[in-house]
């Protein structure tokens, strides 16, 4: 299997880094980083949602080629996929998927000649600063971009970053695309594409980059269980997003906590075990300090303009998850 030569979505070559104002060498930098291309069964939980085919990126991080990617394109993956930028590809084998801080980790299952890309730190850069945002398919693949902000960040599947980056412009196949500093260091691994507010309403289209010095702590522990070693947090199976009268629920997991609970789509959510919410942020994090999977939570809602609790009896995410198949 090998790239072709031209895509449609190439990054244009004006916006393409220039190797000569980098302080590092681009080559060497960009032949670190893989595509990644995964199938998924049909009949899998996060199917409905994200697919049965997903295409991003991932970057090599040990000579053993290990893979750090961004999870929801390895989430109950059946085939896995890595190509390098010369074309080279093998099949790889879903090692962990962590969900509180969504990376992946793939350990190719062939030889890709793949040397890693040492890990950085978004300590080292502030805001302003130039940063090269890649995917798989080499220099055409290599956006020069800047980073925008660092800011707390939640998503609406449950998810939360304390300080995740927000790199602009876009990179448009920016899932698990590797975010390089000025030294050449991998800063972080691209998950999403927003729009950032940065003056008077102003707003750039950009990516959230999920920081690489969350991987250090919990890699011993994904490379060992799988998983990190601690109990898993309660989940409740719903989508949220911020709205003028609160957190409002915007969808349901099929057949997840939520749901059971008769919590409905339209809904807001007001208040947790009595504890009044401030944001969508607020939600999560109060939510996951209440204990750990499996506890019973109180949930005050508004619905139509009157005011309900329900009591949801959270549940471990990775249990409606396939396991990674062995190797």
């Amino acid at each position: 299997m090998a790239v072709d030569d031209e895509d449609d979505d190439d990054i244009p070559p004006v916006a393409r880094p220039d190797p000569g104002e980098l302080d590092f060498d681009l080559e060497a930098a960009l032949a670190s980083v893989v595509s990644v291309r995964t199938e998924i069964p049909a009949d899998a939980f996060t199917a409905p949602m994200l697919g049965t085919e997903r295409r991003g990126n991932g970057v090599a991080i040990a000579k053993n080629g290990l893979i750090l990617t961004i999870g929801y394109l390895v989430t109950e993956a059946e085939q896995v996929w890595l190509t390098t930028a010369r074309g080279t590809a093998a099949p790889g084998h879903v090692v962990a998927y962590d969900q509180a801080t969504g990376f992946g980790l793939v350990q190719a299952l062939g030889r890709l000649g793949l040397q890693p890309m040492p890990l950085g730190s978004s300590d080292d850069v502030e805001a302003g600063q130039s940063v090269v945002v890649a995917g798989g398919h080499g220099r055409r693949d290599a956006l020069s971009a800047r980073l925008v902000a660092k800011r707390p960040f939640a998503g609406y599947w449950e998810y939360y970053l304390d300080s995740a980056l927000f790199s602009a412009p876009a990179h448009p196949r920016w899932g698990g695309a590797a975010c390089i500093g000025p030294g050449g260091q991998l800063l972080g691994i691209g998950s999403l594409l927003v729009q950032e507010i940065v003056s008077e309403g102003q707003s750039l289209v950009g990516n959230i980059i999920v920081p690489v010095e969350l991987l250090p702590p919990i890699l011993d522990d994904l490379l060992r269980f799988g998983k990190v070693n601690r109990p898993p947090r309660p989940w409740l199976g719903l989508f949220a997003t911020d709205a003028a009268e609160g957190v409002a629920v915007t969808g349901l997991a099929a057949g997840g906590p939520a749901a059971q609970a008769g919590i409905a789509a339209g809904d807001v959510v007001v208040a947790l075990d009595g504890q009044e919410i401030q944001d969508l942020g607020d939600l999560w994090q109060k939510l996951w300090a209440a204990g750990d999977a499996g506890i019973a939570v109180a949930i005050q809602l508004m619905r139509d303009g009157r005011e309900l609790e329900c009591t949801c009896r959270t549940a471990d995410r990775a249990s409606f998850l396939r396991r990674p198949a062995l190797h």
